[in-house]
């Protein structure tokens, strides 16, 4: 069974399953997963976790992101994106002050509501399903970080709307469409997202990533990547020994989440706190 991660750039159209699908067929094994749904919509990178890689999905999907967008302010939608309805179209006059106040306002730590289309689970079932099932749903806010909001370009006014390109990166967890929307709110009006595409995860860019053929993309190794998005704790081979065996270690490094290599494989993944490691994760014995 094949190890390590596909760094894929997902086309237009796919939904993140359908990546999936094609890798289980070109690499021939059912073990894969991915790290951080992409809409249909949206492109750019889309972690890829095989065989035992998979164990280390979370920690990659944790990492921030970064998008390109664009958002047309005056039009609303059923869905905060192109493929919804469009349910209003108050317009918008173009105002660079307001946008600058409106952008700042929505950058740094905020709550935010996800899309009520959503893969936000209420009491078990996703809230796209309830709402496809004809529920009236509404999700509570949660905090979010939005480290950069940005305009970039000029806007393209058509008609009474105005097309935005923006830069966008942001703790996991948050929604661009959600964001589209908020500016559209403070703003005085509506919005939403017409194009997504990622740019990056963490330090992972778009420019390390495969399209899809017909051929299996390359496998990047797991320590190569985990080490990229954790720190690496250094351990000897004893302690290594000690760790498997599931024994906590005293160690001299500041809390967080960090990677343990031994012989150049990674082992586990332990959190930190007062010195102290506990287990996250282990690699297959």
């Amino acid at each position: 069974m094949i190890s390590g991660f596909a760094l894929v750039d997902k086309p237009q159209g796919w939904t993140s399953h359908d990546v999936v699908g094609r890798l289980r067929r070109l690499y021939g094994q059912k073990r894969v997963g991915h790290a951080g749904t992409l809409d249909p919509m949206a492109t750019g990178v889309l972690v890829v976790g095989l065989g035992s890689a998979t164990r280390l999905l979370r920690f990659v999907q944790g990492q921030p992101k970064t998008y390109e967008a664009t958002i047309r302010v005056g039009q609303g939608t059923a869905t905060d994106d192109a493929e919804g309805e469009v349910t209003e179209s108050p317009g918008w006059e173009w105002d660079p002050a307001g946008l600058s106040a409106a952008v700042s306002a929505l950058t740094g730590d905020i709550l935010q509501v996800p899309s009520a289309v959503s893969a936000v689970k209420v009491n078990g079932v996703r809230s796209y399903a309830r709402v496809r099932s004809g529920e009236q749903v509404e999700l509570a806010a949660r905090p979010v970080h939005i480290a950069r909001f940005e305009v970039s370009g000029q806007p393209r006014i058509e008609g009474n709307h105005v097309d935005l390109d923006v830069v966008v990166k942001c703790s996991s967890g948050t929604y661009v469409r959600a964001l589209a929307r908020d500016l559209g709110v403070r703003l005085g009006s509506a919005a939403h997202l017409t194009a997504l595409r990622r740019t990056a995860v963490g330090p992972i860019g778009v420019g390390e990533c495969a399209h899809l053929g017909q051929e299996p993309p390359p496998v990047v190794s797991a320590e190569d990547l985990v080490s990229r998005v954790l720190p690496v704790l250094a351990v000897s081979d004893e302690e290594g020994a000690a760790l498997r065996n599931g024994q906590r270690l005293h160690v001299n490094a500041g809390d967080g989440t960090y990677v343990v290599l031994v012989a150049g494989q990674w082992q586990s993944v332990v959190a930190v706190t007062d010195g102290q490691t506990r287990i996250e994760v282990n690699a297959p014995g």
